[in-house]
Formats: structure tokens, sequence, C-alpha cells
């Protein structure tokens, strides 16, 4: 696949080797292989929840640590709390800032987990289920192909379960394509504003041509 002309096409799904391999794979046992569509689905099912469970390992692991670092805040306040019990005959001012040090771990153990690695954990998360939705729309494709679906259709199946594309992008040429995405107009108020032909827009004043006197 790295030096075929098909997919020097499309470099965005190149530089995928997972999903180019899934791609590849399941091709080469469509078109060698004795399987029925059945059978194939069966092997891309297992395959996909194989790669799903894989790419969760960050998050998960990360996941944890948000659960974990309030415990070590606690820790600190514990510690800090002992530490006032062994100095109970210093001063009001001396225990008040020594209780504040031991309130202000739990303090940062709260803020961090829910203001820093929780968040990441959840960002994470959602990329791989967004990365993940590849898969299932080249399973579809593939299927769809395989029990003897046009293209266009195929492409229609997989769009049901994630974005869509318009029929009408999906005739252009894929050259075609990426010279209409390069000249796309700007997004946002000027897009909404009505065009006004140029025989309609305001000209600017020419200039009263200097009458000259014969002599």
């Amino acid at each position: 696949p790295d030096s075929s002309p098909i997919f020097s096409k499309y470099p965005s799904v190149a530089a995928d080797h997972h999903a180019v391999e899934f791609m590849t794979d399941y091709l080469r046992m469509m078109v060698g292989g004795n399987l029925n569509a059945f059978e194939i689905e069966n092997l891309m099912d297992m395959e996909i929840e194989t790669h799903h469970q894989e790419a969760h390992t960050a998050p998960h692991v990360v996941s944890k640590v948000a659960d974990a670092v309030p415990a070590f805040g606690i820790v600190v306040a514990v510690m800090g709390v002992v530490n006032v019990m062994g100095s109970v005959g210093q001063p009001p001012a001396v225990l008040g800032k020594m209780i504040g040090g031991a309130l202000v771990g739990t303090f940062l153990g709260i803020l961090v987990s829910y203001g820093f690695v929780a968040p990441i954990a959840s960002q994470l998360e959602q990329k791989v289920e967004e990365s993940g939705k590849i898969y299932q729309v080249i399973k579809v494709v593939l299927l769809a192909s395989m029990n003897g679906y046009a293209p266009q259709v195929a492409v229609e199946f997989a769009g049901r379960g994630g974005v869509r594309p318009q029929g009408a992008v999906l005739d252009r040429p894929p050259g075609l394509r990426r010279a209409r995405a390069g000249n796309q107009e700007p997004q946002g108020l000027n897009a909404m504003s009505p065009r006004v032909p140029d025989s309609r827009r305001p000209q600017a004043p020419r200039p009263a041509p200097a009458c000259g006197v014969a002599r």
C-alpha cells in the first residue's frame, strides 16, 4: 500500500497505518479467501474490539491517576494534623498556620485531580472513540461492497453511523474535491451576507472632465 497510486491520492488515510492494514488485510481475505460476509464480519468485530480495548489503556491509566490524586491530599492533611497534635503547646497563631498547611494539601489534591488530570483522561477517551470510527466505516463499506452494492450505495451505508458526505462531493474526482476544499469561501458573517452583483454595487463618482476654453 505504500507505493499504491490509490492510497497516494488520500494521504490522510495512508498516514494511519492501522487503518491501512485493517483495510488491506480484509481486502486480501475477500479476494483470495473462501469466507462469506458473515464470517468476515465476525472477524472484523473481534479485531475492532481488540483494538478498542488496547486503545483505551492510556485513558484508563490516566483516569485511575485522577482518582488516586485526592488520596495523596488526604495523606498530606493527616500528616499535618499529626504535626499539629504534637505541637499543642504552641501559640494559636502557630497552630493556625500548621492547620492551614494541612488543609492546603487537601485542596491541592482535589484541584489537581478534578481540574487537570480528570479532564485530560476525558479528552484522551474522546480521542480514542473518534479514532475508532474509521474502522466501523471501513467494515461497513467492505461488507456492502462484498454483497454486491455499488460504491456510492456502500458509502451511504457507512455514513449512517458517522459523518455523512454529500452526494455531490462523492461524484467529483478526488483531485477536484481537494481543489474545491482548498477554494472554499470563508465561513461566518461574510458567508451569510448576500452577494451583490457588480452591476448593482455603488460605483465611485468619476471626476468631471476639464473643460478647455477655445481661443
